[in-house]
């Protein structure tokens, strides 16, 4: 329940703030006094779209804030879920700074517009003008519905599956396309696989090949230089070895007289024994190193067809052309196992259809079962309100197609005179008879929502005399469970609340503000007096206000 509102530097309102209180509450006032001004802000409370145009004094910011009270709604989840503090009375805030940057708080916590949009789907229902034209609209009629039948897990349910649906059947399409694509140029792709995969590709392959293609290219060079270096190690007087060794005889005479000798000795010692095993690796190098011109041509030969390879499919390397090999491979096998790939995704396809019929069968079934009890509802309480012979029809044709919100398709038809026939209810209907069925139908919602506050922007649009009073009667009636709020031009409606608002305009020097006042019980008489007698408040106007009161 919305407990307080304060509205600063918005529109033509500088600071107001009112406390409100259950039951129903008149909100009156001359047409362009700012009753809209105060459903824009409560707007903005709710997650619409800021404007900065809609500043005061654009030097300051602009902040409006709701106080709600709300621990009879069970919103611990849903605070919980946000990851906010939950308290009894929670405060909503939204505020548009000069710099044309809107923040929104709930709790004082900054939170993402999205996050009031939610909070407020819970707290207030604003239904304006242009919403009873709505009524029309088959999807406001499934909302209605669905409302009373209690659908929303279950439409929640079938929203996925339908989303998991549509993802099977465009993998489907796809498939197919590919598989069209594939067949075009199965032929071509895999004379393309079977050229590569004859050539045995491996990582690495291409440096050993170049390797061994210089070895077996460079034989006689090979061969003199390493005969060479090994004769210069090998020789007896003059190679590297023997001098070596004769410095190590000679150290081994003296490395008993220091650490630093030994050392000397110990290190000559090392280089001995890597260059006997460097000469040793010389010495199988070079027995391994033998003319094979068969060796070298089939060498030269792989080598030619990778270069081939690579030039032909653009590769750098033959990692490249392992991965083209790989794709390649998933193209032909798309096509080769096109056949069983498309029954796959078809059975998965039949089996998402038959769950997703059960739920949209059980929407059907909920939604058929509430309509009766519903228009009876609607009827009588039309009865109430003058239109005694007025007859509603709901036709729900369950259809094939997977649709947004079922398989369902639904139009409401109203017949308003005895006698007269039925037809589309936006065709039916004058602007007071919509008016009245959109009561009617508000009332039912009510009774069966646990939602805090409904606000009424002139729901007696085409109304009067009694049928205004018995609409009082029944928004009266509606405030008994739950916060009502009412903007009415109609003295028989406003005589009915439990408490009353005025809005006007006022002048001063500098600007014309936007004010609200909380109106007393003589006030209240005059307002109404006002309101029945024109611009003249006569005594009769007085007492058929205070009529009205009593």
């Amino acid at each position: 329940m919305l407990t307080s509102l304060s509205i600063k530097n918005y529109a033509l309102i500088e600071d107001i703030n009112i406390g409100l209180l259950p039951g129903f509450t008149i909100i009156t006032g001359e047409t362009g006094a700012g009753k809209s001004i105060m459903l824009g802000a409560l707007g903005l409370l709710l997650g619409d779209r800021a404007d900065f145009g809609s500043i005061r004094d654009t030097e300051k910011k602009c902040v409006i804030e709701g106080s709600f009270s709300i621990s009879n709604y069970k919103l611990e989840n849903f605070f919980k879920k946000e990851d906010l503090d939950y308290e009894q009375q929670s405060s909503i805030r939204r505020e548009i700074l000069p710099s044309g940057k809107s923040r929104a708080f709930i709790n004082d916590t900054p939170v993402k517009i999205t996050a009031l949009q939610k909070l407020g789907t819970y707290l207030i229902d604003i239904h304006s003008q242009h919403e009873t034209l709505s009524l029309g609209n088959a999807d406001y009629q499934f909302n209605v519905i669905d409302t009373i039948a209690k659908n929303e897990s279950v439409i929640l349910q079938y929203k996925k599956e339908l989303k998991d649906y549509k993802v099977l059947l465009n993998r489907f399409e796809e498939l197919k396309e590919q598989q069209s694509q594939a067949a075009k140029e199965y032929d071509y792709n895999l004379f393309l696989l079977n050229e590569l995969e004859e050539a045995n590709l491996k990582g690495g392959m291409l440096e050993e090949l170049e390797e061994r293609y210089e070895e077996l290219n460079n034989v006689e060079e090979l061969t003199e230089n390493l005969s060479s270096a090994i004769n210069l190690l090998q020789q007896e007087e003059v190679g590297s070895l023997e001098s070596l060794k004769a410095v190590r005889l000679n150290l081994s005479k003296i490395a008993k007289f220091s650490a630093n000798y030994e050392n000397f000795h110990e290190r000559i010692q090392s280089a001995i024994i890597e260059l006997d095993d460097l000469e040793a690796e010389m010495t199988d190098a070079l027995d391994r190193v033998e003319a094979n011109p068969e060796e070298l041509e089939t060498v030269n030969q792989k080598l030619q067809l990778i270069y081939n390879l690579q030039k032909k499919h653009n590769a750098e390397n033959v990692e490249e052309l392992l991965e083209i090999i790989s794709s390649l491979q998933e193209k032909v096998s798309v096509t080769e196992n096109a056949e069983s790939a498309l029954t796959e995704i078809q059975a998965a396809i039949k089996e998402q259809e038959n769950l997703i019929g059960r739920t949209a069968n059980k929407l059907h079934h909920n939604r058929e079962k509430i309509i009766p009890a519903f228009i009876e509802q609607s009827e009588q309480i039309l009865k109430d309100l003058g239109m005694p012979n007025a007859r509603l029809n709901i036709e729900l044709e369950q259809g094939t197609e997977f649709l947004a919100n079922g398989r369902d398709k639904l139009e409401w038809y109203l017949a308003a005179n005895k006698g007269g026939s039925f037809k589309e209810i936006k065709k039916a209907a004058s602007g007071g008879e919509l008016s009245r069925i959109m009561l009617a139908v508000k009332s039912i919602l009510a009774a069966q929502s646990n939602l805090p506050t409904i606000i009424f922007d002139e729901i007696d649009t085409g109304v009067s005399g009694e049928i205004a009073k018995k609409m009082g009667e029944i928004l009266q009636k509606m405030g008994v469970n739950m916060q009502v709020i009412a903007i009415t031009h109609l003295p028989q409606i406003a005589g009915k609340g439990a408490t009353h608002f005025k809005i006007f305009k006022e002048d001063n020097e500098v600007a014309t503000q936007t004010k609200i006042v909380k109106l007393e019980e003589n006030e209240r008489i005059e307002e109404l007096a006002l309101m029945l007698g024109g611009n003249t408040k006569s005594d009769s106007a007085r007492a058929h206000a205070k009529a009205l009161l009593n």
